[in-house]
């Protein structure tokens, strides 16, 4: 018994510790860009797209705006839609078993 209450501290100095970085890479912000540098997407630490920039000869200048409002906008939806099915995945492999908030597997 001595061992499972060993295992059960451990697992929850774990847990804490990944809520900790968790809370650290919420904080971090990257940068990607393609087309030498015609194009830049500005990400966060839990994946969500935070801006584009598209260079105006790919486009009309008039419409940039728009053009990279709407990029974000499918790419969280996309980004919303991937997060569910990947919940739902997660969920048959632990067969209902209700993981702790913080836990979100497997990434």
């Amino acid at each position: 018994m001595k061992n499972f209450a060993n295992l059960m501290k451990q697992a929850s100095q774990m847990q804490s510790k990944m809520s900790e970085v968790q809370e650290k890479l919420a904080l971090i912000t990257v940068e990607g860009s393609s087309g030498a540098g015609m194009v830049t997407v500005e990400l966060a630490g839990k994946g969500e797209m935070k801006s584009i920039k598209i260079d105006p000869k790919l486009a009309d200048e008039n419409e940039m705006e728009m053009l990279q409002d709407l990029i974000v906008a499918a790419y969280t939806e996309a980004r919303r839609q991937l997060d569910e099915k990947t919940k739902e995945e997660m969920q048959k492999v632990t067969g209902g078993l209700n993981l702790p908030e913080g836990l979100n597997l497997p990434f």
